[in-house]
């Protein structure tokens, strides 16, 4: 892979990330990290034959309240690898339900930047229990690019939570 294809990314990453650390825990509790098998896809065109299971494997870590880390990677629904890393911002809160976005980056999409990485800002609502959790999310539909979905993100912490 050409170093210089990850740059623009890596800086994107950096930008996006360091105001987040800044808001970081005194220290890191292994505890609170979210791991995820991926995500289901109920995709707006269900006739294409897209693939709805996106099993993969992530992550995301708590930084306060509002701010999360998060990164992974999965078979989209093209039925390729696809990897990213964002950051959530979840600054609502209704009855539990915490609202807001992820601002991060995706690749794997064949049909958009032909598979390198783009930004993205998504819409996500986030439901948490002491271990288990659910991540809900809006794709819009990028016409001949990315199919657009609702994605349902099932998240585990493991240990002892109050």
């Amino acid at each position: 892979m050409n170093a210089l294809r990850l740059l623009p990314v890596s800086s994107a990453a950096l930008a996006l990330l360091l105001p987040g650390l800044a808001l970081a825990q005194a220290s890191f509790e292994p505890k609170n990290i979210w791991v995820n098998p991926g995500f289901y896809s109920a995709h707006f065109d269900s006739g294409k034959g897209l693939e709805n299971s996106n099993f993969g494997l992530g992550f995301e870590y708590p930084l306060s309240d509002t701010y999360r880390i998060t990164g992974g990677t999965f078979r989209n629904s093209d039925r390729r690898q696809s990897n990213y890393l964002g950051l959530y911002v979840l600054p609502f809160e209704f009855y539990g339900v915490k609202f807001g976005a992820v601002v991060g980056g995706f690749d794997g999409y064949p049909n958009y930047r032909n598979g390198n990485w783009f930004p993205a800002i998504l819409p996500v609502a986030a439901i948490e229990g002491k271990n288990w959790g659910l991540n809900v999310a809006y794709v819009p539909t990028v016409k001949n690019r990315l199919y657009g979905a609702i994605t349902f993100q099932l998240k585990y912490r493991f240990g002892t939570h109050e």
